[in-house]
Order: C-alpha cells, then sequence, then structure tokens
C-alpha cells in the first residue's frame, strides 16, 4: 500500500488564529478610534450614540481580515500557494476589509 500525504490532516492552530484576529481588530479599532474620536461637535442628527456603530463594526472586519490572513498563511504552510503571494493578498484583502468596515461603520454619519 502506497504512504499518503499526511500534509493534509494537519489541524489549524488555534492559538495563531485567535492572535491574527485580535491582531486584525485591534488594528482595525485603532484606525477607527483615530476618525470617531477626533470628533469635537457631532451633527445632532447623529444621535446620543452614534459611537456605538463604527466601534463595532469597522474591528468585527478587521477580525475577518486578520482570520483571512491567517488562513492564506495557512495555505502556503502546505505549499499549495507561495509564501509572498499569500502574504500580499493577506494584506490586499486585510487592508479592503477594514476599508468597507470603515465605510459601514461611518455610514450615516462621517461617511454621507
Amino acid at each position: 500500500m502506497p504512504k499518503q500525504d499526511q500534509t493534509h490532516l494537519q489541524p489549524v492552530n488555534t492559538t495563531f488564529l485567535a492572535a491574527s484576529i485580535l491582531a486584525g481588530a485591534g488594528i482595525a479599532l485603532l484606525v477607527i478610534s483615530f476618525f470617531v474620536f477626533g470628533v469635537d461637535n457631532p451633527k445632532p442628527e447623529w444621535g446620543q450614540y452614534w459611537r456605538i456603530r463604527p466601534l463595532t463594526i469597522t474591528p468585527l472586519a478587521g477580525a475577518t481580515g486578520g482570520a483571512i490572513f491567517y488562513l492564506l498563511n495557512y495555505l502556503s504552510a502546505r505549499k499549495r500557494i507561495n509564501k509572498i503571494l499569500a502574504v500580499f493578498l493577506g494584506v490586499i484583502i486585510f487592508l479592503i476589509g477594514l476599508w468597507m468596515g470603515i465605510v459601514l461603520g461611518l455610514d450615516g454619519t462621517m461617511w454621507d
């Protein structure tokens, strides 16, 4: 019986996955905090709790981008895609997701 390639049986390292998710969410929280807490006089039509939406949606988008970044690197470790390509795609996907999170979070307030 031929020996099977068992590289596909390696489990996902949940510690590094959680670290990537937290790093992505942390970066997104820092970026959106720069915009949200920089407003001195918010418009009255934004409402009293207008900061809640951007401070929740943007870190969720950053966490998703961090997870995708980890999974791309996980695939590159299994030699399915090139490591440089995985990092480049991971950064591009993270930045696009961060931008979309900022737009969705600030929609109706600063992004109107």
